[in-house]
């Protein structure tokens, strides 16, 4: 498994932001049990298939697929999807330079997955600050580890639809930051696949930098944006972006509680045979 992860970062650069926003999107809306990673049938619309999934990236699923049939052949039928993606998360983090934390092991996946069951739950560019704040309180997560979790932005990148819009009327960028990304989006309506690095200092690699780009100006989404100008959680970007061992402290100590979160175990769950199906 060590090896289709390593392999699949080393050709796809980007796999590690995409795996990381997979795991975030698997576990915030209904807990950390692979039900994103199923397929739809024709007869139900599976989570991945819901609009704020549509852009998930293909490679963390084919990282997933790979790591699976590698540990299928070796012991199967004994590890989870979830584990899987859980441990893979963190082997890449921990890869692009970021904290290593420990990953307990022992989740079921889930048996079910349905679009509908996840609207509202993910938070989007455009909500406020208060409705994001709200949104990771409502699965027990406080502000400071809100904050911590979005410094999963140092690394990854975003489509241009996602805050072209802003770039005309939102005064938080920098302006030869705006105008930069203006050009670089400028033919993304005829491309839709067009996307800026979420941290454009240092896009591969795991660090504060994010942090200390947003009071520059520096920020991508509305919602970086909102973290450095809402007076809830400036304090903590401020703290990080100064302290990058405290910042990989609580990134990890935030992962920790995110992966064990709403987890299925025993009789609630299954190990699937394949992570894109149910058995």
């Amino acid at each position: 498994m060590q090896e289709a992860i390593t392999d699949k970062q080393i050709n796809n650069p980007t796999t590690a932001a995409g795996t990381l926003r997979l795991l975030f999107h698997d576990c915030l809306p209904n807990g950390c049990d692979g039900s994103i990673l199923i397929s739809s049938t024709p007869f139900n619309k599976a989570e991945r298939d819901a609009d704020i999934n549509l852009s998930l990236p293909g490679d963390p699923f084919d990282l997933i697929v790979r790591a699976k049939t590698a540990l299928e052949l070796s012991c199967p039928n004994t590890v989870s999807c979830s584990d899987i993606l859980t441990v893979a998360t963190r082997d890449l983090v921990t890869m692009l330079g970021g904290p290593y934390y420990k990953v307990f092991l022992g989740r079921k996946d889930s048996r079910s997955s349905q679009a509908s069951s996840i609207e509202g739950k993910l938070p989007k560019p455009t909500m406020s600050m208060s409705q994001i704040i709200n949104l990771f309180a409502a699965s027990g997560f406080n502000v400071q580890e809100m904050v911590a979790l979005s410094g999963a932005h140092t690394i990854g990148f975003s489509h241009c639809k996602e805050f072209s819009s802003n770039l005309g009327n939102d005064t938080h960028y920098s302006p030869r930051f705006a105008q930069a990304l203006k050009q670089a989006c400028s033919g993304y309506p005829k491309n839709p696949t067009l996307s800026v690095f979420n941290d454009i200092m240092s896009p591969n690699k795991f660090d504060n930098l994010y942090y200390q780009n947003l009071p520059k100006g520096l920020g991508l989404l509305e919602s970086d944006h909102g973290l450095y100008n809402d007076p809830r959680t400036k304090p903590f970007v401020e703290l990080y972006a100064k302290d990058q061992n405290k910042f990989f402290r609580d990134f990890a100590r935030a992962m920790q509680k995110l992966s064990v979160y709403r987890i299925k175990t025993g009789r609630r769950g299954e190990i699937r045979r394949r992570c894109d199906a149910v058995n």
